[in-house]
């Protein structure tokens, strides 16, 4: 039926796009202005099977989706049907009539057109910068933009798919309250990065666990300064939260540096009593030996000049003390092996982690599908920036990996570029992970 009715729209923008040739030939022009106002319709409800979508961006997506599909419907129709007057077989004032009908056609088309593609561009997460740029770039190459309109329709629908079906699900055990944990959750950021609160640094992954019954706060500690130091801020921040919220205690999830700040915090700054698990997220526990090297080869003058540069502009995005070389030599394989004789486990609390690893290094952004390689040689197989080998901690520790070419990047754990990939399901592998906490009497 969906098809069907898809199928009718074009054939009517087809119609008006070739009104005025088509009505010379039937000898009828009453049922143009009807014409124009089913075909304004289309362009404002291109599907009414879209009406499932519930409202708002996803919606509007899978409309614009479906415009550009009836878009190309209707300009492979309006091509086959011109061609005739193209090839000259009618008379030269029958030419000039095609010529007019061309323009006409065109501007028809064109508003189907823009309009559709206005949607998706503004809707859609999944087209993301490079399709974007990519559909922008090729838009005016013959074949080429054909390739680039598939790729955007391609990518979009199968975005509406998922989140459709996403929302569904959560829709589905709402009531179940399936991540609704005994504490609630604290997430910890790593390294470069801070909590703002617009630009969420776990992507899309704290809005999906609050739509299933999660209370989510944020570690805001520094972007860049020693384990210890961060660690006295994840402490003095969870006593914020149990002020705030009257709980006894918390469940720390801690990605990458995050990881060994959260561990210093509980084993060496007092916040063992208020912890009741650590699940660590591609955390490198014994170091990184590519960041050993570096410190080694790079010249102290270019070292100093980088953190001193660094440390400026984050002081001015709000860190109160950055210190560069501090967070990056605490992340050296020798720093972090002398850490852990002294960083040690709190039995009253429980510790599980997380590691995952790109099978190619295309597979990760940049500058993951740079540094993948790089890391390999001192590390072995990574995630872009940290060694499998460094990942395991705790009691249960879980390895990701992808079955296709793409793998799972030190960013993709943290949902950092906002990306759907086949196989692997970031937001909801976060959900069942907090749903077991549940389920433990976290």
């Amino acid at each position: 039926m969906k098809i069907a009715f898809r199928y009718v729209n074009s054939i009517l923008l087809f119609l008006l796009a070739n009104c005025k040739t088509i009505s010379l030939f039937l000898n009828c022009k009453e049922w143009i202005p009807v014409l124009i106002i089913l075909v304004l319709i289309i362009n404002i409800y291109p599907s009414f099977f879209n009406f499932s979508i519930e409202k708002g961006r996803l919606r509007q997506a899978a409309q614009g989706s479906e415009l550009l599909i009836i878009f190309i419907i209707a300009t492979i129709l309006t091509i086959l049907y011109s061609i005739p007057g193209l090839l000259g077989m009618f008379s030269v004032q029958g030419l000039s009539l095609w010529l007019w009908n061309i323009g006409i056609s065109y501007l028809v088309l064109a508003i189907a057109f823009w309009n559709g593609i206005i949607r998706v561009y503004v809707t859609s997460i999944q087209l993301g910068v490079r399709y974007r740029f990519f559909g922008i770039l090729c838009g005016w190459i013959p074949i080429i933009h054909l390739i680039a309109l598939y790729i955007i329709i391609k990518t979009v629908n199968k975005e509406v798919e998922v989140e459709h079906a996403k929302n569904l699900l959560n829709e589905s055990r709402k009531n179940q309250a399936y991540c609704k944990t005994k504490y609630p959750l604290l997430f910890v950021h790593g390294v470069f990065f801070r909590d703002f609160k617009f630009m969420n640094y776990w992507g899309r992954i704290p809005d999906e666990l609050e739509k299933n019954g999660a209370t989510i706060f944020y570690g805001n500690q520094q972007s860049a300064a020693s384990i210890e130091e961060c660690g006295k801020e994840l402490t003095q921040r969870i006593q914020e939260i149990l002020k705030e919220t009257g709980c006894e205690k918390i469940n720390i999830i801690g990605h990458s540096k995050g990881g060994l700040d959260s561990r210093y915090a509980i084993s060496l700054a007092g916040a063992a009593p208020y912890v009741a698990s650590l699940t660590t997220i591609n955390t490198p526990h014994r170091g990184c030996e590519f960041a050993d090297y570096l410190l080694n080869e790079i010249p102290e003058s270019k070292q100093k000049l980088i953190a001193k540069a660094y440390n400026r502009s984050l002081k001015k995005l709000g860190d109160p003390n950055p210190d560069f070389m501090k967070a990056v030599t605490d992340l050296t394989a020798s720093a972090c092996a002398k850490n852990n004789e002294i960083v040690k486990d709190n039995p009253n609390v429980y510790y599980q982690s997380v590691g995952s690893l790109l099978n190619v290094a295309r597979g990760g952004r940049f500058p993951l599908n740079l540094t993948t390689h790089f890391v390999k040689r001192f590390d072995g197989p990574n995630d872009g920036l940290v060694g499998a080998s460094s990942f395991p901690w705790g009691k249960n520790y879980r390895l990701i990996t992808h079955h296709g070419t793409r793998g799972i990047s030190h960013g993709d754990m943290i949902d950092l570029n906002r990306e759907n990939f086949d196989e692997f399901d970031v937001r909801e592998f976060y959900v069942q992970l907090v749903h077991e906490l549940k389920e433990m009497g976290f």
